[in-house]
Parts: C-alpha cells; structure tokens; sequence
C-alpha cells in the first residue's frame, strides 16, 4: 500500500486534522497535527488513529505503523 492512499484514507475520515504520511510499503510513518488530538491522552490519540487504519491492519493490507500526534500548540513547540 503507498502513502498517498493511506493518506486519502486518513484526511477523508479525519480532515480536520493534518496529516503526513510516509512509508516503503512495509514500515509506515503516520504523523497528525490537530486540534482533535487536545485533552486525549497518548493511549487515546493512537485509538483515534487506529479507528481509520484498524481495517487495513486486520487485511493485512498494512504493517509496520509508526504514530506521532500532535496538537497545533505541540507542533509549533517542537
């Protein structure tokens, strides 16, 4: 699966919420910056993440996923 369609997955299910992508078709990186992510804990942003990306990980479809959440105010921050 390429970036750019988990991507489309994850700004059609979540666009108020900045997202980046990046990958090798094996090894992923999921990166999100907004204001969604203000008040929940990390256990709870990762779930958030995970409800748009569950089904392609139980079809196999995808793999290895690394998350990195962020509100606006972290992001600036960082």
């Amino acid at each position: 699966m390429a970036p750019s369609e988990i991507l489309v997955l994850l700004e059609k299910d979540r666009p108020d919420i900045q997202w980046v992508v990046d990958g090798d078709g094996y090894q992923y990186l999921v990166e999100g910056v907004g204001s969604a992510f203000e008040g929940l804990n990390p256990v709870k942003r990762q779930q958030l993440v995970y409800s748009v990306l569950n089904p392609l990980i139980a079809d196999g479809s995808l793999h290895a996923v690394t998350i990195r959440t962020y509100t606006p105010a972290e992001k600036s921050a960082s």
